[in-house]
């Protein structure tokens, strides 16, 4: 197995790959808005861990005060994204990530680890199943079956914001909550926004933009959340699509 891990750094992001978007052409403007964003938010402590090899195995973590989410904590490490993927799964590379920032956390003296998750598999989320190996327990949950886990290390545990118990807003017409630290999302916008203009559908987009915002926002949130009748529906990146089927089940 090759072991060759590497974190990104001020001065390496722009000359290195994003291993989550490497090769697709359509995904280089997001993957450059998210370079932006990552090499402001390094100086906050936050990481971007991968293999070296241009293959989708990284794990990218930030300290919870500065995350844009909407949970609450001191002291703890939270985990945006956790991916292994394609040949490079069943290697041992999980563990590896997750060892690693475990160790990281205890070095910088953090009270635990914390992850967005779900009772059941759901796209774009860290799998629960794995993570519970680890020792990560259910420490909050909201409707929809959306859990926080973490990984305690002095029995203190986080929480999602009371902002996040609404997952619902005031308007009924399609509303997509965004960042750009997702190097899909930019084209995924895009899309959606080409779709609901062709096919006459109302559509509010909100992109998040600082930390202030995220940390108050009415449903959970790793990058991005879709409302619809005034009811929060998912945290799974769309296209045209997933768009429609979604759409289709809500009327």
């Amino acid at each position: 197995m090759a072991t060759d891990y590497q974190n990104l750094f001020f001065d390496t992001v722009d000359q290195e790959h994003l291993c989550c978007a490497i090769a697709d052409v359509k995904h280089q403007r997001g993957v450059q808005q998210k370079k932006q964003w990552l090499k402001k938010r390094i100086s906050e402590g936050h990481v971007f861990r991968k293999l070296d090899a241009r293959g989708k195995v990284f794990i990218e973590y930030a300290p919870l005060e500065t995350a844009w989410v909407p949970i609450l904590g001191e002291k703890y490490l939270y985990i945006y994204c956790f991916w292994v993927s394609g040949s490079y799964a069943g290697q041992g590379h999980g563990s590896a990530l997750l060892d690693y920032c475990i160790k990281d956390a205890r070095q910088r003296g953090k009270a635990g680890i914390c992850v967005l998750s779900s009772k059941t598999k759901k796209p774009f989320l860290s799998e629960k199943t794995f993570l519970l190996k680890y020792g990560f327990q259910v420490v909050d949950q909201v409707a929809g079956g959306y859990e926080l886990l973490a990984l305690s290390f002095d029995g203190s545990t986080p929480r999602f914001s009371e902002s996040v118990r609404q997952m619902h807003v005031e308007s009924s017409i399609l509303t997509i909550y965004y960042s750009v630290q997702c190097p899909y999302i930019a084209a995924c916008i895009d899309e959606i926004q080409q779709y609901c203009q062709e096919a006459s559908i109302p559509l509010r987009l909100i992109q998040v933009e600082n930390l202030q915002q995220a940390k108050a926002l009415p449903c959970v949130f790793n990058n991005f959340a879709v409302f619809y009748n005034h009811r929060f529906q998912t945290v799974q990146l769309l296209n045209e699509n997933s768009l429609k089927k979604l759409l289709q089940k809500c009327t």
